[in-house]
């Protein structure tokens, strides 16, 4: 089981204090966090990619390529990478380059983005957002695993003879994740290449999230990419931990009230009854946790999102720190044991590489939905 935490990049003013961090404390904070999800033993540190206040991810390989230099370990990924309105030629070349100077600790998630205005900045529609999200990654996909391309679509200027430099690592392009809340299409472009489906499962019902995540395990299975358990999942999730927990109820109760994201509607209480949101002891996160393998089935890699709603950092590294001591040990201990055999764990550059080695398991490949 990979697990680690993803940012929104959001950058928001603190109720408590009432500061608003700058722009350049949030971006050193993102490294700092990185860092110390490094430090604690997690596998995995994610960030999103917006292009509008209140945000800063707008350039998501220069944060991570500046974090693989000071980092060993973790598997640096996007929360979200916009397929739909960044060029596939230059997803492409900036991902593969980023695979080389992080010797493959390196995936990403794609996802259609939730802020309208964005596709007109591009030169897009946002009317078009499925037919751009299927076709630059049919285009991205033959970036990667064509020496050669030679292209014509609908969306962009075709290719003709062209070569994506540099070409991925080793032969094995980075693993892509598909992520949603909403959209089947999504689920199904997932599941007819093979690659993981990221349910971001934070603001919305189990139920809805298993719904989707159903889809894409019958879809993968229907295209011959093994059984539907054997699908590759990840789940996003929050938390907020104090050892005590009616000090962390006190703690984030501001910070939830105020918060763009779910501020000024259900109570905090009636939140975390709904929702994957966790506010407690270490145990409460560690058990409320667990429920998503019984919800979800066996997963791959659960992220968590700790670091918004104007959380200053001292906090939201005290929140590491907590969670590495007395949740994360047990956490992947419980997970990884109820996890039948024939599951496969996270993908990661050097599994990916062994299983090149090995013959494909015969399958069936249909069209894609639009």
């Amino acid at each position: 089981m990979q697990i680690g935490v993803f940012s929104v990049s959001d950058i928001t003013r603190d109720p408590v204090t009432g500061r608003v961090p700058t722009e350049h404390e949030r971006i050193k904070a993102a490294v700092a966090i990185a860092k110390k999800v490094e430090e604690i033993g997690m596998d995995v540190y994610a960030t999103g990619e917006h292009h509008n206040p209140p945000f800063y991810a707008s350039s998501p390989t220069t944060l991570l390529g500046y974090i693989a230099a000071q980092t060993e370990r973790i598997i640096l990924s996007t929360a979200t990478t916009l397929i739909t309105t960044n060029d596939p030629v230059k997803i492409a070349e900036d991902f593969a380059t980023l695979q080389h100077l992080s010797d493959g600790r390196v995936d990403l998630v794609l996802g259609r983005g939730n802020t309208a205005p964005v596709y007109p900045w591009f030169g897009k529609s946002m009317q078009d957002s499925v037919d751009l999200t299927v076709e630059n990654y049919n285009l991205l996909r033959q970036l990667w695993d064509n020496d050669v391309v030679n292209w014509q679509g609908k969306h962009r200027a075709p290719l003709q003879n062209f070569t994506a430099t540099p070409r991925p690592l080793d032969g094995v392009a980075p693993f892509v994740w598909h992520g949603s809340i909403r959209t089947p299409q999504v689920a199904e472009i997932a599941a007819y290449f093979g690659d993981g489906f990221f349910a971001n499962n934070i603001f919305w019902p189990k139920e809805h999230y298993m719904q989707l995540i159903g889809l894409y395990r019958e879809r993968y299975e229907h295209y011959g990419h093994g059984t539907a358990d054997q699908a590759i999942v990840g789940l996003g999730g929050q938390f907020f931990l104090r050892k005590n927990s009616q000090d962390a109820v006190n703690e984030f109760r501001p910070y939830f009230d105020n918060a763009p994201v779910y501020g000024h509607g259900p109570s905090m209480e009636d939140f975390t009854a709904q929702t994957p949101l966790s506010v407690g002891s270490p145990q409460e996160v560690l058990e409320k946790t667990l429920t998503f393998q019984e919800y979800f089935g066996d997963y791959q890699r659960q992220l968590f999102l700790i670091d918004h709603a104007g959380l200053p950092l001292k906090t939201v590294l005290e929140q590491l720190d907590l969670f590495g001591e007395s949740v994360l040990p047990e956490l992947r201990r419980e997970l990884d044991s109820r996890r039948p055999a024939h599951v496969p764990d996270g993908p990661t550059h050097e599994n990916r590489k062994a299983a090149r080695q090995q013959p494909a398991a015969p399958g069936q490949v249909g069209p894609i939905a639009s």
